[in-house]
């Protein structure tokens, strides 16, 4: 387990996620998580993963949801350091949600800093959710290669790939998480109407991403207007800000391109 250093005076310090009442010398810091920036998705990580979603112990990441028969609804996939994952937790208190990360030290920092939320904001007295933050957690996990193993059949109403590698070589596109082949099982795990949301501040993946999103059958491209009118303006503007890699692009001045797709349902003939 990585080191912790009580102080407050970390780069996660000041105004805590959700609450001013946080205690922020509880909160883990980046510091003591160091982790290269890229992990190979074809490398044995060594990883452990359900044989299916039915032998999950969804209790264990979910307590306060236990016996209530919730799974997972959104899906961060490489999440990074979970910062979309604390954005949207309060706005949607009784969705689960589930961070994907490959990395061991980012995927500890993200559990630590759920565990310390949960432990340090304070419950709202008239509502009748669930505590602070008990709707979200992470499993160390390769989307590429166990998604299906942690999703059943469109159980997911939200799909999120922020700033994910571009892997710039041309060797090297075969690892990018949107192909052809993995778009299969991203629209496997969402349900009909559930959404895609991608964003990334380089131009030629995002190109990459709409296109191979584009020729695809079961997706169709939905635009951020058309979101921000369904009610999902909250999701759209976590998207763009709420991730370490989206506050970098903006201190940095570059441009971020989103584009978002929908499930659509094909009826079979």
């Amino acid at each position: 387990m990585p080191k912790r250093k009580r102080t407050g005076d970390d780069a996660d310090g000041g105004v805590a996620e959700g609450s001013k009442q946080v205690q922020n010398d509880v909160l883990p810091q980046k510091r003591h998580y160091r982790q290269r920036a890229h992990a190979n998705p074809f490398s044995d990580h060594a990883l452990a993963y359900p044989a299916s979603p039915d032998q999950f112990d969804w209790n264990a990441h979910y307590p306060a949801f236990a016996g209530s028969g919730k799974r997972p609804e959104f899906a961060d996939v490489g999440c990074g350091f979970g910062g979309l994952l604390i954005a949207l937790a309060p706005l949607f208190p009784d969705t689960l949600m589930l961070g994907m990360e490959i990395r061991v030290q980012v995927s500890q920092y993200v559990h630590d800093r759920i565990v310390a939320l949960r432990s340090t904001t304070p419950a709202d007295p008239d509502s009748t959710s669930p505590g602070p933050y008990q709707n979200v957690s992470i499993v160390r996990a390769n989307a590429m290669k166990f998604m299906p193993n942690y999703f059943e059949k469109h159980s997911l109403s939200a799909l999120f790939f922020l700033f994910p590698d571009p892997h710039f070589k041309a060797r090297k596109h075969k690892a990018r998480i949107i192909s052809p082949t993995l778009l299969a099982e991203y629209a496997y795990v969402l349900r009909p109407g559930g959404i895609v949301y991608t964003i990334t501040d380089v131009r030629d993946l995002h190109d990459w991403m709409r296109t191979h999103l584009e020729q695809f059958p079961l997706f169709e491209p939905v635009s951020e207007e058309e979101l921000r009118k369904e009610g999902k303006g909250p999701i759209v503007d976590a998207v763009y800000t709420s991730t370490e890699e989206g506050k970098k692009v903006e201190r940095n001045k570059g441009d971020k391109w989103l584009a978002c797709f929908r499930r659509i349902e094909v009826t079979r003939e």
